[in-house]
């Protein structure tokens, strides 16, 4: 029965000093003065014979193998202060945890706000692009229509062009015989010669009938004549623009052929005339290759 009994006193010692261990914590002495103040309430002065048979059951206890309990609360107070330790720190690193993902969380928040204001951002400029297609397209549109205005403008005047040029393209070629061959002349005065054998007469400027080529446009022309012959006879020819000798092609040789050519440029006026007049008393040859020749063409129309 005492053994039980003091059983039953070490146990709630035991859980005593534990339950402070807990709540604020004890050292060695102070668990050593609980121990031995829970003896003194628990066990009153007595007499010799009573301490004698308590020193005789704790001896009997601890022959029955009961632990040493200062020993074992010891080591719990030891487990317990360490657990402490690592309450402690767990503690820490909870709250640096904490602080971490407070930290993380506003950092979160502020991506989102970035987030936010470029998905904001995007949309302004894929409005913007859409605007500027819709601005392109319409400038587009109406560049194509101010390219087809001036195509059609450019055609109508390249038109009226080609009908003035065709108006102003203006040249002849001819040669003295028709056909066969001969000379004409000696004659003791000039005459006008008649180049009958047209080979070009664009524009219609030059009459085969009388020889004579008349200006439709005021320009500058091209003039020239080739005379050909036989010596010992003299050949010659005058250019003439309206009564007045230009220029003259003129060849005198004793025997063999005769070639004399010559030109010059007119300045002429509307309805003035340009002819050939043979020299007097000389003579020119023509035949199949065409010796003897008068052309003239518009250099270019003046104002």
């Amino acid at each position: 029965m005492k053994a039980l009994v003091c059983i039953l006193l070490l146990l709630e010692t035991f859980v005593f000093v534990v339950q402070q261990q807990v709540d604020g914590g004890l050292n060695k002495k102070e668990i050593s003065q609980q121990i031995s103040s829970e003896d003194g309430r628990q066990n009153p002065p007595q007499t010799d014979t009573l301490r004698a048979e308590a020193s005789t059951d704790r001896q009997q206890y601890c022959d029955l193998g009961i632990p040493d309990i200062h020993a074992a609360l010891r080591e719990l107070t030891a487990t317990v202060t360490e657990q402490k330790e690592k309450n402690r720190e767990l503690t820490a690193t909870v709250t640096e945890q904490k602080e971490k993902n407070r930290e993380l969380t506003a950092t979160v928040t502020e991506q989102k706000g970035n987030i936010r204001e470029l998905t904001a951002t995007v949309t302004e400029q894929k409005a913007n692009i859409r605007a500027l297609e819709t601005q392109l397209r319409e400038q587009q549109t109406f560049i194509l229509e101010e390219l087809k205005k001036k195509n059609e403008e450019i055609s109508r005047q390249v038109e009226e062009l080609r009908k003035e040029n065709r108006d102003r393209e203006i040249a002849f070629s001819a040669s003295l015989l028709e056909s066969g061959s001969g000379y004409v002349g000696p004659f003791t005065t000039e005459i006008t010669l008649t180049y009958k054998n047209v080979f070009t007469n664009i524009g219609n400027a030059y009459n085969p009938i009388t020889g004579v080529f008349t200006a439709p446009l005021k320009g500058a022309y091209m003039f020239r004549v080739s005379v050909f012959s036989h010596g010992p006879t003299v050949s010659g020819a005058s250019i003439y623009k309206n009564e007045q000798r230009v220029v003259m092609a003129y060849t005198n040789q004793p025997q063999n052929e005769l070639n004399s050519s010559n030109g010059v440029v007119l300045i002429l006026e509307v309805g003035d005339v340009v002819y050939v007049r043979l020299y007097p008393n000389t003579r020119i040859f023509d035949n199949d290759n065409n010796h003897s020749t008068f052309s003239g063409y518009l250099l270019f129309p003046l104002r």
